[in-house]
């Protein structure tokens, strides 16, 4: 059965009982009244089940009771496995601009761009002032010695400087190294005593004047002088060039030996080139 049919049954029994309580409580009423009599009755079968009763209707929805206390906090759980990671979400508006940062180190230089066009010619310029005096080339010099009898077929070293211009001359090799190509002039004056002098002017190994004098037994002065063309690095020198014939004399109380040299003019073909390469 049911729980349908059950709730039908006691809906019956409970519609019964009300139905035969007024005749039993009648009778047991007349029964006080009255005289007794004698009722001999045997309980009936129990009648069948009536049909189940329709479901009653849902009462009325209550009132809305007052809120209750805050319950106590509860313990926190364990803390979970990692979730996989999600799908990426769409890109959020874009945030304000933030201020500039400070500048980054200078990177290394880019490679030469294209040349550009050539640009109008601009305004002229105030005229200068002409140097000529500083443009023109110098080379001057004069030296003496102050060691007497030097050695043979070797430069002589004048080591006593009295003039150098440009500093074409070098007292420590007794040469003269040629700095602008032309025209140069070269002498020497020198004093002997007790020995001949047999003395030459060279250039790059090449003699160019030689004298000879003879010694007297007294002091004497042997000079000459020439003018040669020097290119650039031309060398110019004095030497003895024979044998035991150095008697080239020297004292710095009362005589000197001497050797000279300056340009008497520049190649101006040679500075005209110059002139056009620069420019």
């Amino acid at each position: 059965m049911n729980s349908c049919q059950v709730l039908g049954l006691k809906m019956w029994t409970l519609m019964g009982f009300v139905c035969l309580w007024p005749c039993v409580s009648g009778e047991l009423f007349d029964t006080k009244l009255k005289a007794p009599r004698l009722i001999c009755s045997v309980p009936g079968s129990p009648g069948l089940p009536g049909k189940p009763g329709r479901d009653g209707r849902d009462g009325r929805k209550g009132e809305k009771g007052e809120k209750g206390d805050t319950g106590v906090k509860g313990r926190v759980g364990p803390t979970g496995k990692l979730g996989e990671r999600g799908d990426r979400g769409p890109p959020g508006k874009r945030g304000p601009t933030g201020e500039n940062g400070d500048g980054g180190l200078l990177g290394p230089p880019g490679p030469d761009g294209e040349k550009g066009d050539k640009g109008k010619r601009g305004p002229r310029g105030t005229a200068g002032t002409c140097k000529c005096g500083s443009l023109m080339p110098k080379s001057a010099f004069s030296a003496g010695i102050t060691s007497s009898y030097p050695a043979e077929k070797t430069p002589i070293k004048f080591n006593k400087i009295l003039f150098d211009e440009g500093g074409h001359y070098n007292p420590q090799t007794g040469k003269f190294i040629c700095a602008y190509p032309g025209i140069y002039y070269f002498s020497y004056d020198i004093t002997l005593a007790n020995k001949h002098l047999a003395i030459g002017l060279v250039q790059n190994g090449q003699y160019r004047i030689k004298t000879f004098d003879a010694n007297t037994g007294n002091h004497d002065v042997a000079s000459g002088s020439t003018v040669m063309y020097l290119n650039p690095e031309d060398e110019v020198w004095m030497e003895i060039f024979y044998h035991d014939q150095n008697g080239l004399f020297a004292d710095a109380g009362w005589a000197d030996s001497l050797f000279s040299g300056f340009l008497i003019y520049a190649d101006s073909n040679y500075f005209d080139t110059l002139a056009d390469d620069y420019a």
